[in-house]
């Protein structure tokens, strides 16, 4: 590279936005800004309305998105000093399955006043799980007419994708699919608004729209049994043309630039997806290395070789070729809630005299709770947790599924619950990681990424003991912009001071903190027997033994509903 070029990336998570200006040479951080979502996630009621959303909903609004790029961008841009001419390339990923409906122009609906207060018209964010009545008949329709495209899915379609959702949004509200143009991910949805071209991504739609590059989508025979109204969907509401990742979706519009401080023109990468967009972080692309990108929830991707015959994985979120690194398999699996059990706990089951302490001795309370809760030893407590607060994502796929705290006594306390949802959410690692070993796929290494590897190394220690694996840690704090921004510098192209392909650039951009976290044969051998009890919750609640879950739900639905 004979000059000094720089690529942005932005980051879309589920509370705020972030963007980060990268050195294309070796992947440095120069410069960060972040925007938190003045309407974070829309679960209550409708902004500025008393329109109350019914259990099970996340909503987003599109105009946070438009703000993370007027708000950040500039700002990286006046912090760092950087000319805008030496930003080759920028790149986007998001959190998935998040969708909306749109005009033909890409207006989103509920951003009209005739839609403004209607629910449907918002966006469905990843973690909207009310689809999923629309999500237990598409799975027994597909089984029951022998559609094959399950398995590329461990058997199950879930509540968080696409088509769910925009069954729901059929069923319930018929008018605003009707006025729906386009249906499409937000991922792709922000890279329109910035390009000014609509485009899609191989990503999303393998994951969470059903799409495969050898068969497509599923036919329209198959959305014709769902309901005849969705029969043309992916022509009418979508697209079949795909893009794949590292590519080039078009150049930054003259409007986008005058948002950004950038320069029109500046190679656009095609939308990604914030944990697909990670695995390159760790500075290579190798087959078995499974990445755990961990924050509210966990998603875990890794690279696969190509088989003539798919191993199914159960409960696995897909197997796309491509889907991560183009000319590979890519594999995800996840946990739907992790960072936000804690959040909830510290929230709702922590007293007040912890934060009266943490405060007196200035340490923010999952701290002081990390410290309390690192000096018990496993088992020590006598808990035992059920990681489904936010339902199970894999490997059971079951969004009715809902957390449980076993063992406690009137002298339980804090610290001991915490340090147990801290073992619940291994535990759900390790049931991922054993499937898939078993299933033909083998796990070689652990990486850990995110804000939760950063902040908690009690948790870290835990899951390197409850898994037996020792675990690496992406160097980057913002890996998944540092990853976005290393597939902007993939679209820009080696002419333009960039590179050819995402291995490449993984190779040059990409890095590890030296600090491993390496399992304890002492706890790894006391958490082999939590872990058996644990498997024994996990299938009593989870299998179908006993359905009480699912029963209370259906009666706390009923009375909030009455």
């Amino acid at each position: 590279m004979s000059r000094q070029t720089y690529a942005i990336g932005v980051d879309f998570g589920t509370e705020s936005g972030r963007a980060v200006l990268v050195d294309v040479r070796n992947g440095q951080e120069i410069a960060t800004a972040i925007y938190p979502y003045a309407n974070g996630v829309i679960d209550e009621k409708l902004p500025n309305t008393n329109i109350r959303l019914e259990p099970d909903w996340a909503l987003q609004d599109p105009n946070d998105y438009l703000d993370v790029f007027k708000i950040t961008i500039p700002a990286i841009l006046k912090e760092s000093g950087v000319d805008p001419a030496d930003v080759i390339g920028i790149g986007v990923d998001f959190t998935a399955c998040t969708m909306l409906p749109t005009k033909a122009d890409g207006t989103p609906l509920c951003l009209l006043p005739e839609w403004r207060n209607t629910p449907h018209a918002w966006v469905k964010l990843w973690k909207h799980h009310a689809a999923q009545p629309e999500a237990n008949q598409l799975n027994h329709l597909a089984r029951e007419l022998g559609y094959s495209f399950l398995d590329r899915y461990g058997g199950k379609i879930s509540s968080e994708w696409f088509f769910p959702k925009a069954w729901q949004i059929l069923n319930e509200a018929p008018e605003v699919y009707a006025a729906a143009d386009r249906l499409i991910e937000a991922t792709d949805w922000v890279v329109w608004q910035l390009t000014g071209v609509e485009t899609r991504n191989e990503c999303t739609a393998g994951y969470k729209a059903m799409w495969s590059k050898s068969e497509g989508f599923p036919p329209n025979e198959f959305f014709k049994a769902l309901d005849e109204r969705m029969e043309h969907i992916v022509d009418q509401k979508m697209s079949r043309t795909l893009l794949p990742l590292g590519a080039k979706a078009g150049g930054l519009s003259q409007q986008a630039a005058e948002w950004t401080g950038l320069l029109a023109g500046t190679a656009v990468a095609v939308a990604n997806v914030d944990a697909h967009v990670t695995l390159p972080v760790t500075g290579n692309t190798d087959i078995g290395t499974m990445v755990m990108i961990m924050g509210t929830s966990t998603c875990d991707v890794m690279n696969g070789e190509h088989r003539d015959q798919l191993p199914i994985v159960e409960g696995m979120c897909g197997v796309v070729d491509g889907g991560i690194v183009p000319g590979m398999l890519g594999y995800e699996a996840g946990q739907s809630g992790v960072g936000d059990i804690f959040a909830w706990f510290i929230e709702h089951g922590v007293p007040g005299e912890y934060f009266a302490q943490a405060e007196a001795e200035g340490l923010n309370i999952h701290s002081l709770l990390e410290r309390e809760a690192a000096k018990l030893k496993p088992a020590e407590s006598g808990l035992l947790a059920l990681d489904w607060f936010n339902g199970n994502r894999s490997t059971l796929v079951d969004v009715e599924l809902n957390g449980l705290v076993l063992g406690m006594t009137l002298a339980t306390t804090a610290p001991e619950i915490y340090r147990a949802l801290l073992e619940a959410t291994a535990f759900g690692k390790r049931e991922i990681i054993e499937t898939f070993n078993q299933s033909g796929v083998p796990i070689r290494k652990l990486i850990a990424a995110g804000g939760l590897p950063e902040k908690n190394h009690l948790l870290m220690q835990i899951y390197a003991d409850v898994t037996n694996y020792e675990i690496s840690v992406i160097a980057s704090k913002q890996a998944p912009a540092l990853g976005a921004a290393m597939h902007g510098a993939v679209a820009a192209g080696l002419e333009a001071g960039g590179y050819a392909d995402i291995a490449s650039a993984a190779k040059q951009m990409g890095r590890l903190k030296a600090e491993t976290f390496k399992p304890i044969p002492a706890n790894v051998e006391i958490y082999d027997q939590l872990y058996a009890e644990y498997k024994v919750l996990y299938n009593y609640f989870g299998r179908g033994e006993n359905d009480v879950m699912k029963r209370l739900r259906m009666l706390r639905h009923a009375a909030l509903t009455a």
